[in-house]
């Protein structure tokens, strides 16, 4: 990593942990040292862990899967749905539903009804209901809209997880775990980086720290999203191109073949050599008995004449 980055790591207070007293040992490898009672993490390690965590995000966004995001914290709610809104990924930054991941068929049927609701409302359905009714089903929209709008686009179990702070978070952790689906996380000194496959040491209090590493990662996602995009250009056009070259060759094809069928057509129509010849020797015996027989009638009425 730069050094330009290095510093706003620092900058952004991504080395500052937990108290002495409450740190986990297992974070012990990712930690520089303690000063006046805190731990300070090791940014080196923090910005190799997270190099590795943007590669390995860009390659899922980079094949189409979907990455969710969860950040349930007070600082890192707002920051983390105004950056992930942007690159169009799932998120959840109120209550976590339980069962989210182990029993998705359901919190789908929850996202459906809301889509229902929804329907009522264009269908005319919705005007013919109670005053009361309507106050309901308004309120049913609003609290689904809270907890699951941000996951509605969410057709199945997404690839990946990125966590803000993995101790407030066990549960989708948990849940993650028992479907192999890869964690990443900000894992500050008070966490255990041995529960998710892609921890980063960080500062996962702070917003300055949240809203930096969160903005790293969806800038990588975004970039493996547009690799997706220009890829599936670049397919097209090939097709394009090779349909193009079928077209070409198909019609080439044809105007051969009409040719051909033309030429066939000439031969068909023309007299053969050898017909030619018999006509011709066939001919020429008929001419030479019509002018015998001329011959002799104007002999006979030369007679005639004599006689008379």
């Amino acid at each position: 990593m730069s050094q330009k980055s290095f510093n706003e790591l620092l900058d952004a207070g991504v080395h500052f942990g937990h108290l002495k007293r409450k740190w986990n040992p297992n974070m012990a490898p990712y930690i520089f040292m303690e000063k006046n009672g805190i731990h300070i993490i090791d940014l080196q390690k923090t910005a190799d862990k997270l190099e590795e965590a943007t590669a390995a995000l860009k390659q899922i966004a980079k094949s189409g899967r979907k990455i969710l995001f969860v950040a349930t914290k007070k600082q890192a709610k707002d920051i983390v749905s105004e950056q992930v809104e942007k690159i169009n990924m799932p998120y959840v930054t109120e209550r976590w539903p339980g069962g989210m991941l182990t029993n998705f068929p359901t919190i789908r049927k929850a996202v459906k009804k809301m889509a229902s609701i929804d329907n009522m409302a264009t269908d005319g359905t919705f005007a013919a209901l109670s005053k009361r009714e309507k106050l309901q089903i308004t309120r049913q929209r609003a609290k689904l809209e809270k907890n699951l709008g941000s996951i509605s686009d969410l057709t199945r179990l997404p690839a990946a997880l990125f966590i803000v702070d993995i101790s407030k978070e066990y549960i989708a952790v948990r849940e993650a775990t028992r479907l192999n689906i890869p964690v990443f996380a900000m894992v500050d000194t008070n966490s255990d980086p041995t529960r998710v496959e892609f921890p980063i040491p960080s500062n996962d209090d702070a917003s300055k720290s949240i809203a930096l590493i969160v903005g790293v990662i969806c800038d990588a996602v975004e970039e493996g999203l547009s690799e997706r995009k220009m890829e599936r250009e670049k397919e097209t056009a090939i097709k394009e191109k090779e349909a193009e070259k079928k077209a070409e060759a198909a019609k080439a094809d044809a105007e051969k073949k009409a040719e051909a069928a033309k030429a066939d057509a000439a031969k068909a129509n023309a007299p053969v050599k050898g017909d030619a010849l018999i006509q011709e020797r066939v001919k020429k015996p008929r001419i030479a008995e019509t002018s015998a027989k001329q011959e002799a009638k104007a002999a006979e009425e030369k007679a005639a004449g004599a006689k008379e």
